[in-house]
């Protein structure tokens, strides 16, 4: 009777409170994840790696495809939350003083098996529309087809910036939509194990709450996954597992930790 008694008193996700940030916090996370990327850098490097074979294996594949290379580049950014996870469980694991283990960040989708699942059907459903917007986008205002070996100068091209603005804008608005969705959420349903319609709300409850921090952050994301892609992805194998791991304590500051 006392632990239902418990359990009922608990705030439901929905109303969870959430903190109030500041300006300089995106840049803490940040600090706080590269401390915990050199207190287990060979988990980092690990899924570094496959975030950077993961950007190869788009480009081999589909370099002769450009219209396909940008649709399916959606699909890499929406695998980056779940490939964080592991990244996740070493931040959790650091914070209560365990020793990270890479086998346990390999499972650690297990205990939230259907909430993840549910989660990535919905960010899966965004791909798919995305994908098929970057495809209309690319057949709408491409003049030509552009060669394998002048891919890049062809989309930067200013005869091309009809393309260039309207794919920037449309991948804006799925952007966006999904960062407000999901900034939190997979942390939150690791850390609590709650469905994954209330961590996805929660998510947005705190962008809303915290707009121009949010965005601030989003941005750091965004440009330093750009950046990082640059010098043939090699800067992925530090900058993803930094930003898995930041945003492990972006959440922890965001959502107040259960009551025991």
């Amino acid at each position: 009777m006392a632990d239902l008694y418990q359990e009922a008193s608990q705030p439901s996700a929905l109303s969870l409170p959430l903190a109030n940030l500041q300006l300089s916090d995106p840049l803490h996370w940040v600090a706080l994840g590269w401390r915990d990327f050199l207190r287990c850098p060979r988990i980092g490097l690990f899924y570094g790696m496959c975030f950077l074979l993961m950007g190869h294996a788009l480009w081999l594949v589909f370099q002769h495809a450009p219209a396909y290379v940008l649709a399916l580049s959606a699909g890499f950014m929406l695998s980056g939350p779940f490939l964080c996870l592991g990244l996740y469980d070493a931040s959790r694991a650091l914070e209560e003083q365990r020793v990270p283990s890479l086998r346990s960040s390999l499972l650690a989708w297990r205990p939230a098996l259907s909430s993840m699942a549910i989660f990535a059907a919905v960010l899966l459903i965004f791909e798919m529309l995305w994908s098929r917007a970057s495809l209309v986008v690319f057949a709408l205002t491409m003049k030509t087809m552009p060669s394998s070996e002048h891919l890049l100068a062809a989309l930067v091209n200013m005869e091309n910036l009809g393309f260039i603005v309207t794919y920037m804008v449309v991948g804006s608005l799925f952007a966006g939509l999904i960062f407000l969705t999901s900034v939190i959420s997979i942390p939150m349903i690791l850390d609590r194990q709650t469905d994954a319609i209330s961590a996805a709300l929660t998510s947005f409850r705190a962008c809303l709450q915290n707009p121009l921090v949010m965005l601030c952050w989003g941005g750091i994301i965004a440009l330093s996954t750009v950046l990082a892609m640059l010098p043939a992805f090699l800067g992925l194998l530090i900058v993803a597992p930094v930003l898995g791991h930041a945003t492990w304590h972006a959440y922890r500051q965001i959502v107040p930790q259960p009551l025991a």
